[in-house]
């Protein structure tokens, strides 16, 4: 005999493709039907399993040796025989509780995540024959555990999920991760262990290194403490009322375990980024050697998941790599404005993803061939190469030699705004200011008296030229406090582009950072401006010494390139560019003739 639970579930239940909670329809409530053992739900018993799916929850343990039991939610093809043979689509991640992705989403009975139906739907797997497996790490949804910030625990999750998919009666052996944000994060660290099974990763706006998402180089960001805090939220979730009992017990081990959300509070605050807490979370350096294709997206210009690493990463990762990288926010490829314009300006993700699965989970050798890279510019304008990034010059600038007092923003002891007090996970970073953000640390010829910064010019550039890569920059300090350094692009009329930031303590002594990975072209006549000052930005939480700075022996190396030769490729500018050009771009009164040349040889690409 066959048992069966039903349960009141919404009759729809919508996704907003960027990841966030779907959202509860008012809609009469219908009987549905959650798994048993020996019975599997489809779509007509429960409306919160996809179209032409088969839901079943399974548990397996995790692979450290640990008593973690993760939970996992499997979707397989309704038309296939339940013993056929498919590759599986794995997403494994803390966003997969059946009340809610980060918090209770309003459903009224129990079902699989709908995060990612959009991918389910959009690239018809199920007809596709496709299997997806949805595992929540330790700690989050059905999986018991502390929570770990993708620490050694959720690492050895991840192992265990992707062991567990491959060796499953009715898969392939053949796994794809999957993911946008934190569980693109743990695409990554699939792709870094590369276990057998794992045949490719897609992962959309991640993490490259775990540390930069809470400092910059020992300086604060505003989520240091509001970004733990969320994810211990989203750890104590309940299970739903019409949940199974074990289901519903796993999700309570937080309540049991308060010690779980005190270490996470507490694991987190180290700002040392050499310390072993960080180092085991440093997915750049973890990539060196790795073989498994893998497909990434990165906007340049987002404000959460930043381009940091990013470079550092795919310099490691040795096996096939592809990607979309532009002018975005944090976005999923097929994501859409209200205006039905695609947030990341390009057309045909889900094509462009399933021939890259098809490929490696299938060996089905694609009509298309798709390039490699597909860049999207300051312009707006895209490009085709094999790589990134491309530089047709490398150079090393001398700068200005200067001082300022690092007496810049400070956050309050008790934030007063959301903003201010960072509570925000990866799905849920605040949104991009709105006028202009470049108050109170402007450009000047030489060093100011105003004791905020002093700023090194270029000379106007000859020719179109292209600043790519992760810039990097040298100095000798005396002091002790905060630095934050920027650079502009500024037109002949003074119109100035904050294009690129980053902050780091500084000490007395040679001081070293990347910031941010870039694709910035400065137009023929434009010129580069380094600020090196004191922070004026909402985007750190630093504790200004209001000591003097002084800095000498200050160099930026840079990665330039010619835009002559460049392929061009499908797209349209991506809508957030230009909100991020209405916040970034001020007028400027002051201008120089410049100091140092950035010129790009003009002869054959």
């Amino acid at each position: 005999m066959r048992h069966k639970r039903t349960v009141p579930v919404l009759a729809s239940a919508a996704l907003l493709c960027g990841g966030l909670a779907p959202l509860a329809m008012s809609a009469p409530a219908q009987a549905a039907t959650i798994p048993s053992p020996g019975h599997a739900v489809s779509h007509e018993e429960n409306v919160r399993v996809p179209a032409g799916a088969l839901w079943t929850e399974q548990y397996f343990p995790s692979s450290d040796g640990s008593d973690v039991e993760l939970h996992a939610d499997v979707l397989r093809p309704a038309h296939l025989p339940s013993d056929a043979k498919t590759p599986v689509i794995l997403s494994v991640g803390p966003y997969f509780g059946h009340i809610g992705q980060t918090g209770n989403d309003g459903f009224t009975g129990t079902g699989p995540s709908a995060r990612f139906n959009d991918l389910i739907e959009g690239a018809d797997l199920m007809a596709r024959g496709y299997t997806v497996v949805m595992v929540d790490l330790r700690g989050f949804g059905g999986s018991t555990g502390c929570l770990d910030w993708v620490g050694p625990g959720e690492q050895a999750d991840i192992r265990a999920a992707v062991d567990w998919a491959a060796s499953q009666p009715w898969s392939t052996g053949k796994v794809g991760m999957y993911g946008k944000s934190y569980d693109a994060v743990t695409g990554l660290v699939g792709a870094n262990q590369g276990r057998p099974g794992l045949a490719a990763v897609v992962a959309s706006e991640p993490l490259w290194d775990m540390y930069n998402y809470l400092f910059s180089n020992g300086v604060r960001r505003p989520n240091y403490l509001g970004t733990p805090r969320a994810y211990n939220g989203i750890a104590s979730l309940p299970g739903m009322k019409d949940d199974s009992d074990h289901y519903k017990q796993n999700a309570d081990y937080e309540k049991t375990h308060p010690e779980c959300l005190a270490n996470n509070l507490k694991d987190t605050q180290d700002p040392d980024r050499t310390s072993g807490y960080w180092k085991a979370r440093d997915l750049a350096a973890m990539a060196k050697g790795s073989q498994v294709p893998l497909f990434v997206t990165q906007g340049f210009i987002e404000n959460n998941t930043k381009p940091e690493d990013i470079q550092r990463y795919l310099t490691n990762h040795a096996g096939p790599t592809r990607g979309w990288l532009g002018q975005w926010e944090h976005v999923r490829g097929n994501e859409t404005d209200s205006q039905g314009r695609l947030l990341m300006g390009r057309a045909g993700w889900f094509d462009e993803v399933m021939r890259f699965y098809d490929l490696h989970l299938k060996g089905v050798a694609p009509s298309v061939e798709d390039p490699n890279f597909l860049v999207e510019g300051s312009d707006g304008v895209w490009r085709a190469q094999d790589s990134w990034p491309v530089a047709k010059r490398e150079t090393t600038v001398r700068l200005q030699p200067g001082s300022y007092v690092d007496n810049g923003r400070a956050r309050t002891a008790a934030p007063q705004t959301a903003e201010d007090a960072g509570v925000w996970d990866m799905e849920h970073a605040p949104d991009l200011p709105t006028g202009p953000q470049d108050q109170g640390y402007g450009p000047k010829p030489r060093t100011t008296d105003d004791g905020k910064g002093f700023y090194s010019w270029s000379k106007p550039v000859n020719s179109d030229v292209r600043v790519t890569g992760t810039p990097r920059v040298s100095f000798t300090a005396q002091g002790e406090g905060n630095v934050l350094i920027r650079m502009w692009d500024v037109a002949p009329d003074g119109t100035a582009v904050m294009f690129d930031e980053q902050m780091s303590l500084v000490r007395t002594g040679t001081v070293e950072f990347d910031l941010k990975s870039t694709e910035w072209t400065l137009a023929k006549g434009h010129q580069l401006v380094v600020g090196i000052g004191t922070n004026t930005t909402r985007s750190w939480s630093d504790t200004p010494s209001n000591q003097t700075i002084t800095v000498g022996s200050a160099s930026l190396s840079l990665a330039l390139d010619n835009v002559r030769f460049d392929t061009p490729a499908q797209g349209d500018v991506s809508p957030f560019l230009a909100s991020y050009l209405r916040s970034y771009t001020s007028a400027w009164t002051d201008t120089a003739p410049g100091s140092f040349p950035l010129n790009v040889p003009q002869g054959q690409g």
